[in-house]
Order: C-alpha cells, then structure tokens, then sequence
C-alpha cells in the first residue's frame, strides 16, 4: 500500500513538470514566432509553401476509355510544344494502342509486306502472237521427211515465242490481313513508346521557317537523326513545310499514310494531339469492329470500318 503511494505522488509530480516545460515551450514558440513574422497556422503554411514551389503543370481532360481489354491503366506522357521548350501538359493514352506486348513477327510481316508490294516487274517476254514473221507454214506438210510445223515463231523455234513467260508491269500485291495490319501497328506504336521515341505535341506550327531553328530544336531535344512529324490533315502548316523541305530526314506525313515501315525508318515520332486521338480512334475501331467480334457478337453491335 505504501508503495502505491509512493508512486501515485512520483507520478503526479512528474506530469505537473511536464506541463510546465510544455507550457514553456509554447510561449518561446509564439513568442520567437510573432517576432519573426511567421505565421503559426498549418492551412497559411501550406499555402504559402505551395505558392513557392514550382508551377504545377496543366492536367488536360483525359478521355473515357470505355472498353480495354488489357489489365494496364492508360499510359501517360508530356504534351510539348514546337514554340518552346516548357511541357504543356500531362495527356493520357490508351493501353491498347500504346501498351501493346511487341510482335516482332508481325512486324517483320509488314514490313515484307510492304516492300514485296513497292516491286513491279518490268521484264517482258514476247510470245508467238507477238513475234513478227512467221505467218506462213515452214514446209509443206508431208513428203519432206520433216516434223509438220505451222510457224517458225513457235516456242520450240530459235527466235520463237515465249510460252508463260514474264509480262511486263506485273506485282506480287496481295493484301495482308486486317488483324496483322492493325497488330503491325499497335506493337511497332508500343515498342517506340517504350523507349521514348514517341513525341506528342500541339500542332505543328514553328515561329519561323528558318531549316536551322528546327535542326537545333531537334538536336536539343535529343530526338535522333531522323524525325517523321505526323499531322491530321495532309495540308501542313507553312512554316514547318518550308523549313524541313530541304532536310532529308525530317518527313511530314498525314496520319491516315501512317505505316510501320515509316516508323521503323524514323528514329523519332512525333504526333500532334489531334492526330493522336484520331489513330487510337481509328485503331480501337478495328480492334472492336464486327469482324473482329465473335459471331454472336456480329449482330449487337454494328460500326464503320476503315
């Protein structure tokens, strides 16, 4: 019972010292504070620290994904500008598009594909109804010994005609399928998105058509050798026109000729917003389209393809 006692009053004695010191302490606070000038309120300090820091930048409307079939959340990147070097904004992208596991196999498939079809054959093979001469029947039919022919521009005759032979302004085109086509595009967009080499910007509009103020915006910005700018519409402003016409490996290009050998050609791509939004539209068209639906799908659901 003593013991309690004992450390019921040590315990008392020690909280009302530990009040005074607190009590103390808070009056040197207010008063080295109101000395100073400094505000003790949590909310204006905030404030205040959030007004010295660095401008924060403009979170733009990120569009609605509705459909993703894919488990990554949209991917994110600076929106720039040609004008100056400061980012605009942050812009969304969707996962579908940009996010794709690269095929490298489908890829390499466009790309064949789309150089089998640049090759036409300009070798041209004259068959007998082509070669000159050769109306009349060599020799009589019977009493010579010969075998019976009826023209020397046969095919089994020197200087004859050609049976299947090559024809002039032939190609091997064949269309490649939609599936590959749109795949081709998604992994080669995805494979250049993750390694940085996909720019968007506003527009494309340059303060001045000098070639050297592009060249040295390029060369800043580390966007490699060769730049493919990508725009909505096929008529480009005039100044970007005018200075990269007499650079070779910068190319301006609509987005609906957008391709995967372009891409591959082009160390860095750089998109306009617009034309951003209009590929993942695009796109993401043919992804859900009806032909690419299950069959019991085809009949719910009914869009315009490309």
């Amino acid at each position: 019972m003593a013991i309690q006692i004992v450390k019921s009053t040590i315990l008392r004695q020690f909280t009302k010292h530990l009040q005074g010191s607190c009590s103390v302490a808070s009056q040197c606070w207010r008063s080295s504070s109101t000395t100073a000038g400094i505000t003790t309120d949590p909310t204006a300090s905030a404030l205040e620290a959030q007004s010295t820091g660095p401008p924060a930048l403009p979170i733009l409307q990120f569009p609605e994904f509705t459909q993703n079939r894919i488990e990554f959340p949209p991917r994110e990147c600076f929106l720039e500008s040609l004008s100056h070097d400061e980012p605009v904004g942050l812009i969304s992208l969707h996962p579908e598009v940009f996010c794709q596991f690269p095929l490298l196999h489908i890829i390499q498939k466009n790309i064949t594909w789309q150089l089998r079809y640049a090759n036409i054959n300009m070798n041209h093979a004259l068959t007998r109804a082509e070669c000159r001469g050769g109306g009349r029947k060599p020799w009589p039919q019977k009493g010579t010994g010969r075998a019976r022919h009826g023209s020397v521009r046969s095919p089994i005759f020197l200087k004859g005609g050609k049976s299947h032979g090559p024809r002039m302004y032939t190609t091997s085109f064949r269309m490649l399928t939609l599936p590959a086509r749109v795949q081709g595009l998604t992994s080669t967009l995805s494979a250049k998105f993750a390694q940085e080499d996909i720019k968007i910007v506003e527009n494309l509009e340059l303060p001045t058509d000098d070639g050297k103020y592009i060249e040295e915006l390029v060369d800043r910005r580390l966007w490699g050798p060769s730049v493919l700018f990508v725009d909505v519409e096929d008529m480009m402003p005039e100044n970007i026109t005018l200075a990269t016409d007499n650079i070779g490996h910068m190319t301006l290009m609509p987005v609906y000729g957008l391709n995967v050998f372009s891409m591959l050609k082009h160390v860095t791509l750089v998109l306009t917003l617009a034309a951003a939004r209009r590929l993942e539209e695009r796109i993401l068209l043919n992804i859900y389209g009806s032909h690419m639906m299950t069959h019991d799908d085809k009949f719910r659901k009914k869009t315009f393809l490309l």
